[in-house]
């Protein structure tokens, strides 16, 4: 829908969408892989049921290529998901729109000798969809699936709104997209692989829902201190089960746009209750300057 976020299709040689908007719903959890396989089979399979398996159509074969989903496909998966210590999966569309529907989980052995260095390594889900699902379905469904999937797993914190395609984060990332990337501040600009290296139970950052989990929501006092501290109109607080909860910020997920001075109002003051636990880069990307990292990060307080 134009009114909540651009269209932003920027092709490549190949012939599909090298830079798209598309929806991401994510999850951290403070938990080894071995006690949430079955939970991350779970919510899988129920995604799959909300979009159709024919929505995947390729697996990472680990080795540099993406092989087709067919039943030989799926069993290397399964196989991969059952493993007793770690599991890394990555599941993408169909050929023409790769991004669209997209599976990454990375379950880790926390207690692996080489992450003891890495004190806020995480395993991480994360679940894409098209906005075209969005905007065919509506956001109520959307959010009832995101709802559903939560409560299958065990997280810390999570979030679901719009987001780059890319999935790369800000490293590396030319004029052009960085300018794009500061523009739309509610369009996320995710990096699972390094987010669930370092974000241990800190926040991501406010989204279109934002789920808290503990210790962070003891820290703000519960639901009802959380709740107290927000008065946007169309903010929402609702409990969930095991001491959690998810902030609705407003019906439609928004990106925003400086240029218009569209600065997301709602995002703000939640960033603000949030600040003390959001998420920091732990170093220097030698690729990105320091400062555009920390301008991106504020791009809510400042």
């Amino acid at each position: 829908m134009a009114e909540h976020y651009p269209r932003l299709r920027v092709p490549s040689l190949k012939g599909h969408f090298l830079l798209k908007e598309i929806l991401t719903c994510t999850f951290f959890m403070r938990r080894s892989h071995a006690e949430i396989s079955q939970c991350i089979q779970r919510a899988l399979a129920h995604y799959l049921h909300a979009v159709g398996h024919h929505s995947l159509a390729f697996f990472d074969d680990h080795e540099g290529d993406w092989q087709p989903l067919d039943a030989q496909g799926w069993a290397i998966v399964q196989q991969e998901l059952s493993n007793p210590r770690r599991a890394f999966v990555a599941l993408e569309g169909a050929q023409d729109d790769p991004h669209g529907y997209r599976f990454n989980y990375q379950g880790k052995l926390l207690e692996a000798p080489f992450l003891e260095n890495q004190p806020g390594a995480v395993s991480a889900v994360s679940f894409s969809l098209p906005t075209q699902y969005l905007e065919k379905h509506g956001p109520q469904r959307v959010r009832g699936l995101a709802m559903e999937l939560a409560t299958l797993l065990p997280f810390c914190s999570g979030h679901v709104g719009l987001s780059f395609n890319l999935g790369t984060g800000l490293t590396g990332v030319d004029d052009d997209l960085r300018k794009l990337y500061f523009r739309y501040p509610g369009i996320d600009v995710p990096n699972l692989d390094w987010l669930s290296l370092h974000v241990g139970t800190q926040v991501r950052g406010p989204s279109w829902l934002t789920f808290l989990g503990q210790p962070v929501l003891g820290e703000l006092g519960g639901v009802a201190g959380l709740r107290a501290q927000l008065h946007t109109p169309g903010t929402s607080v609702q409990e969930l089960d095991g001491d959690r909860a998810v902030v609705s910020l407003g019906e439609w997920p928004e990106a925003g746009d400086t240029e218009q001075g569209c600065v997301l109002p709602e995002y703000r003051e939640l960033a603000r209750v949030l600040e003390p636990w959001l998420f920091h880069e732990p170093q220097l990307h030698a690729s990105t300057p320091l400062r555009d990292i920390r301008r991106w990060e504020r791009r809510f307080l400042d």
